[in-house]
């Protein structure tokens, strides 16, 4: 090897990293690199002191070990001190050493940052680059306390660099997506929005990047940048390729910068100055004209970056939603690209298309491409161009090709993935529904539904159609004719036979005079299908057959007979057992009259939305909602065709089979019936159907819209129920119970169940959280048979945890619990819940009311845990233990080692842990035994990462509890909620 000398690199490294090549096996080169560790830490131990050289050469090698996969335990205070030195080289391999091997939360930080200090005040620009640089690798919070108060000076400093200023705006856009509360807002905002019109192209990108960022949480802070953002863009799209040469990227003037342009646009509405507006339209036209040009060049990244402009252009114009012209030269312009060689534009025309079809300007344009669309789900080889082909579809649908399109998705999904065979069963359901001008054939649709892919049809789909055929008397006898043919074919899904099963016990009668349908041999033919199903279809048929009894009285005595035999009555199956049961005594013991009362056809089902549009918008996820519910309705349809049940027109005893279907979800009544007796209330609070909460299947944007916490300022809107003045605060209601902790420790890991009972009142509570907020169910039940008079359940947030936690009450005031509560009966309570901050303690519930003359209160702990508020999060197993690492400081861990108090399960100790609120990693704990889980504290001010680690000891009964957080007290109080589980 030629000699190197020190001027022009450094020998010792290079011959190094020849020695590393030339290893024939791995043993040498571990061989090689202990050797090499060796001799570094002999030199930086030894007496004599090295030079800057010596240490940039060394630490080099460390670093190259280190990015070899060896782990390096030295060398770091070296690296360190090259930070002081005057030479760029040396002050470089310092810098890279830091970013790459220095944790956040190293001892070494504050020397660091007194380093960077004084290369930030040194006014040498390349200095200043190496310290921004390492700023925004390291990114700690404790550098962001540091230095964001001087980032953002350097960067609206008059004599600041370009690239300082390049550099100052992408560290400061990395602080503030770290930790955005240490970023102040002030003076700084306005001028940093002048930066968009910086001589710089650099700067402008890098500018841009930092207010798209910073715009999204303070958009009036920063609405300056739309006339500057439309001039600059205006700049560039009018300008040559000649013009911006050195951001010309193949014959693309600065392709970067006007995406990230046209994305800042899309924060904020349309422009309100005519000018603005005018010129923002004509840089748009200009974008859509050159896309029609020839390419000036056939390379791929010409393409890339002419296309990449113009799908942000699309994107712009779908934003506004306010041009008609735009909007369909648009959607002419996807058209091109919908048989485009390019995968890629295909998917991403179809993909813009959706969006275009939910514009009642650009939708009628959108429909002219159906037959592309339709052969794109035909033929396309990738599984997700074709399920954005069948997206269009859907979102393109209407009353003019409602048919076409739903025929189209059936055939397609003979063949389908199986990835997407679901969410196409949804979209054809919802279609068929929406758009139907005829029930007989949606009926027909779904039938052929289940018939093609019965075993992806949720049981959302086919009680719908239960629910519109049993609302609908022109199509049951239909219904019942086409049910009955589809029964007779030889291999018939599970899903028909419980369609037929209710359809027929129903309308059975409308087809009964046919002798080829008569009932024995509708009997006959269900009956065939019983001992291939499953429990719950045969409860089903069960059903059914007492329901012929009191259709047809000359099938009694062979349905008594099938009620009869020892597989029915002797069943392993309690719920088919005691169905048999009580079928065969009522049928045997009830007369006439009493047996159609109690039998007699179901009435029409409540008003409420489509639990199939539900379901699709939590399969498709929460950037889904606004794209199913698109505000374009179609005129001519009806109210069911929008997806709305009709409202019931008569209220009858519900016959046997309702309750397997789930389908009475209604709100229960602010005082229901008292029930038959005392004891039974546990049931009528939980099980029974008139108690069910609408806490059903609602996608999770929906939940989250539906709660609007009470306005802090309010203080009223603080109280479960606003009562009287004369109702308890906080400092006047009594200590809560005795025995409150124990009580709440019951829902530290479940979120339904009874939370008090005595022999005057049971409280009982089932509640649902996402994100930072929930939503409970407080259910009353008067015991007695004497009626609560003056009662008054009442929230209260002791101390300060107001500012924490607020609790308000979800229905109007005119539905707030009612003052007097008769014997037997139950009333209910609806809290909305909003986490701010992490909390200690929970609210309290004050329930206060007079018994018999005499006053009655009692407080209690509400079961509300900051546990409530955890979101799962998934994490790999090197992920895991590189945050394990980052949350290494004492304050951040809490640890407990403690006996346990019940049966050492793995499957209930994993359960609880799935209630805790945390996701159970798998594959990451060396220890198979051992637990260990992730999540995230969702509240409205901060978010706080949890990791958890359980260790049970069977020998011991002894288990091992680890929890890290971000936040001290967090971990603590956590800690302590887990253990008392175990």
């Amino acid at each position: 090897m030629p000699a190197v000398s020190k001027g022009d690199g450094m020998r010792g490294l290079a011959v190094f990293i020849s020695d590393i090549r030339n290893c024939k096996s791995k043993e040498a080169e571990i061989k090689r690199i202990n050797k090499e560790l060796a001799n570094i830490r002999s030199k930086f131990k030894g007496d004599k002191a090295l030079d800057g050289y010596s240490k940039k050469k060394y630490v080099c090698k460390l670093l190259f070990i280190f990015l070899l996969g060896h782990d390096i335990d030295f060398g770091h205070m070296e690296a360190v001190n090259l930070l002081s030195s005057n030479k760029y080289t040396e002050k470089q391999i310092g810098y890279l050493f830091i970013s790459v091997l220095v944790n956040s939360n190293s001892e070494l930080i504050r020397l660091i940052n007194n380093a960077i200090k004084n290369d930030l005040a040194s006014r040498n620009p390349t200095f200043m680059c190496l310290a921004l640089h390492c700023i925004a690798n390291v990114g700690s919070r404790e550098m962001g306390e540091a230095f964001a108060a001087d980032i953002p000076r350097i960067l609206v400093a008059g004599d600041s660099m370009d690239s300082v200023k390049q550099s100052a705006a992408l560290c400061l856009l990395r602080l503030y997506k770290a930790s955005p509360d240490l970023v102040p807002m002030g003076e700084w905002t306005a001028r940093v929005v002048h930066l968009l019109n910086d001589q710089h192209m650099g700067v402008v990108t890098a500018a841009v990047s930092l207010i798209t960022c910073l715009c999204k949480k303070n958009p009036d802070d920063f609405k300056t940048c739309i006339s500057l953002a439309v001039s600059r863009l205006s700049r560039i799209v009018s300008s040559a390729s000649t013009d911006l040469q050195d951001y010309t990227y193949y014959f693309v003037p600065a392709p970067w910068l006007s995406v990230k342009l046209l994305r800042l646009l899309q924060c904020y509405p349309p422009p309100e100055d005519a000018a603005v507006k005018g010129r923002l339209v004509e840089c748009l036209e200009t974008v859509l004209n050159k896309a029609q040009e020839p390419p000036k060049s056939k390379k791929v990244q010409h393409s890339n970056a002419k296309n990449a402009i113009l799908f942000e252009t699309i994107s712009l114009i779908i934003h506004y939603d306010s041009e008609p012209n735009l909007l369909v030269r648009a959607c002419n312009q996807l058209g091109q690209f919908l048989q485009h060689r390019e995968t890629n534009l295909r998917y991403l025309a179809l993909e813009s298309m959706c969006t275009l079809a939910s514009s009642e300007f650009s939708h009628e344009a959108v429909k002219t491409h159906i037959d592309t669309v339709i052969n794109a789900l035909k033929t396309e080889r990738d599984v997700s161009v074709r399920q954005r082909a069948a997206d269009l579809l859907y979102a393109m649908c209407d009353r003019s090709n409602a048919k076409q399109i739903v025929s189209e998705m059936l055939r397609y999904l003979e063949t389908a993935d199986y990835a997407i065979r679901e969410e196409i069963v949804l979209k054809v359901a919802i279609l068929a529904e929406k758009y139907a001008v005829d029930y007989s054939w949606y009926v027909d649709t779904i039938l052929n539904l289940i018939r093609i892919a019965g075993d992806y049809v949720s049981e959302e789909v086919w009680y719908r159609v239960l629910q519109i055929v049993t609302n609908r008397d022109d199509v049951q006898g239909y219904a019942a004719k086409t049910v009955f043919e589809a029964l007779q074919a030889p291999a018939c899904h599970e899903n028909m036979v419980k369609v037929g099963g209710y359809i027929l016990g129903e309308f059975g009668n409308l087809i009964a005079g046919d002798p080829r349908s008569s009932p024995p041999v509708q009997f006959s033919l269900l009956h065939s299908k019983f001992h291939l199903c499953s429990v719950a279809t045969r409860a089903l048929l069960l059903s059914t057959y007492i329901k012929f009894i009191n259709l047809f009285p000359e099938t009694k005595a062979t349905i008594q007979g099938v009620l009869r035999a020892g597989s029915q009555l002797r069943n392993a199956d309690v719920e088919l057992q005691q169905r048999a049961v009580e079928y065969l005594t009522l049928s045997s013991v009830a007369s006439t009259d009493v047996l159609a009362t109690v039998l007699e056809e179901m009435p029409p089902f409540p008003e409420r939305e489509s639990s199939i549009l539900a379901k699709l918008k939590r399969k498709k996820g929460p950037g889904a909602a606004s794209a199913l519910d698109d505000g374009r309705r179609d005129p001519s349809s009806n109210d069911i065709n929008g997806g709305v049940e009709p409202t019931p027109s008569t209220v009858s005893t519900p016959s046997p089979s309702a309750d397997l279907l789930g389908l009475r979800a209604a709100p229960p009544p602010a005082a229901p019936p008292a029930s038959a007796g005392a004891g039974n209330l546990l049931v009528d609070v939980f099980d029974g159907p008139a108690a069910q909460p609408s806490l059903g299947p609602t996608p999770e944007e929906a939940f989250l819209s539906e709660l609007e916490p009470p306005a802090p300022e309010s203080p009223m809107a603080l109280l479960a129920d606003p009562a009287p003045a004369a109702d308890p605060g906080p400092e006047d209601i009594g200590p809560p119970i005795p025995e409150a902790d124990e009580l709440l420790n019951k829902f530290v890991c479940k979120n339904n169940g009874v939370l008090f009972e005595n022999q005057l009142l049971q409280i009982g509570v089932k509640s649902e959280f996402r994100q930072n907020l929930g939503r409970m169910y407080l259910f009353y039940g008067n015991k007695t048979s004497v009626q609560f008079q003056n009662f008054s359940p009442t929230v209260v947030h002791p101390g300060d945890l107001q500012t924490h936690i607020l609790s308000g009450l979800g229905q109007p005031p005119t539905k707030r619990v009612a003052a007097q509560v008769d014997g037997g009966a139950q009333v209910q309570q609806v809290l909305n819940i909003e986490c701010l901050r992490d909390f200690l303690t929970p609210p309290l519930l004050s329930v206060r009311f007079r018994y018999g003359g005499a006053p009655q209160a009692l407080t209690l702990k509400l079961p509300v845990t900051i546990n409530k508020f955890f979101q799962p999060t998934e994490m790999a197993a090197q992920d895991f233990f590189q945050r394990w690492k980052q949350l290494s400081l004492p304050q951040q861990e809490a640890q407990k080692i403690f006996k346990a108090n019940h049966p050492m399960d793995a499957e209930v100790t994993k359960a609880k842990l799935l209630g805790f609120g945390s996701a159970l990693l798998d594959n990451v704990d060396p220890n198979p035994e051992n637990f260990v889980g992730a999540g995230i504290i969702q509240t409205k001010a901060l978010q706080v990462g949890c990791l958890l680690r359980l260790e049970p000891n069977a020998q011991a009964q002894m288990y091992r509890l680890t929890l890290r957080t971000s936040k001290e007290s967090v971990s603590r109080h956590l800690c302590e909620l887990l253990a008392q589980q175990f």
